[in-house]
């Protein structure tokens, strides 16, 4: 208790991208640290609220196709603050009888302890679990996954990597990460995959705007970069990408509640679901 109390001081001396995004999508759990630089990214980029709901929307809609195709067991990678329409409650509505199993990880130590919170109280502690770990150190994360005791890696497994590697630059090598991870996976695996993008604005004036955004992220614990279709698609392998492909996400599979259904493109995050042959 006395080291996460530790993490939890350490990590507000500057934004968190996890609370950053609790903040946009309406949740509590974040700082006057945090809203300050939400309130000037959204100053930049008045839309950026819009954004992020729509990476959680695409992650809904992404479990229950999987969910919907069979696969039973969830990993969530970089899982974040715990809000409405999580994992578990998603699968769980998708599958009445109520067998799927999902493990959380996040390295943010304030998600990490409400997401416990969360799950003791409101979730089936032989199904649920939240786990600390960090995307970057991939052997590590897969085995304290496979430690809890609730994903069978030899039964597939959705991998969900959702609004996270845009917080990757390439110099740091996300690609052997999630390179090492499809090679975990048994056959017939999904992987979840979405990040923001910078292709396609509007204007110059957008354009410069997301160059900015990148900028501020600079200064959080969370620096990255943002990427083009062509240059993120190569974090599927060789997996086959589910319909409709890799696309703007509201795109796919929207419902009647999805943001920007009829500009796509002004979404700002691109995300697919591909399955392990």
């Amino acid at each position: 208790m006395d080291e996460a109390l530790r993490a939890v001081e350490n990590s507000l001396d500057r934004p968190s991208a996890a609370r950053v995004y609790d903040y946009f999508i309406g949740g509590t759990t974040n700082y006057a640290i945090d809203r300050e630089f939400a309130q000037k990214i959204r100053r930049r980029l008045p839309l950026i609220g819009e954004y992020m709901k729509t990476s959680r929307q695409f992650l809904g809609r992404a479990v229950r196709e999987c969910a919907r195709l069979g696969v039973r067991q969830f990993v969530d990678i970089g899982s974040g603050l715990p809000t409405a329409g999580n994992v578990h409650d998603v699968a769980d509505e998708a599958r009445p009888q109520k067998d799927s199993r999902v493990v959380y990880v996040d390295n943010e130590p304030v998600a990490l302890a409400h997401s416990q919170l969360l799950l003791a109280d409101t979730a089936d502690p032989a199904r649920h679990v939240a786990i600390a770990a960090d995307f970057m150190q991939a052997e590590d994360l897969w085995e304290r996954v496979l430690d809890t005791g609730v994903i069978d890696a030899r039964q597939p497994v959705a991998l969900v990597v959702n609004a996270v590697l845009h917080f990757i630059k390439d110099a740091d090598d996300p690609d052997s990460r999630v390179a090492y991870f499809r090679s975990r996976l048994a056959p017939g695996s999904l992987l979840v995959l979405s990040q923001m993008t910078n292709e396609n604005p509007r204007s110059d004036e957008e354009r410069q705007a997301l160059a900015d955004l990148v900028e501020y992220y600079e200064g959080t614990t969370n620096p990255g970069q943002l990427r083009t279709s062509a240059e993120f698609a190569r974090f599927f392998g060789d997996w086959e990408l589910l319909e409709p492909g890799l696309v703007y996400a509201p795109s796919w599979h929207p419902d009647r509640n999805t943001l920007f259904q009829r500009t796509p493109s002004e979404s700002r995050v691109i995300g697919g679901v591909a399955r392990k042959p």
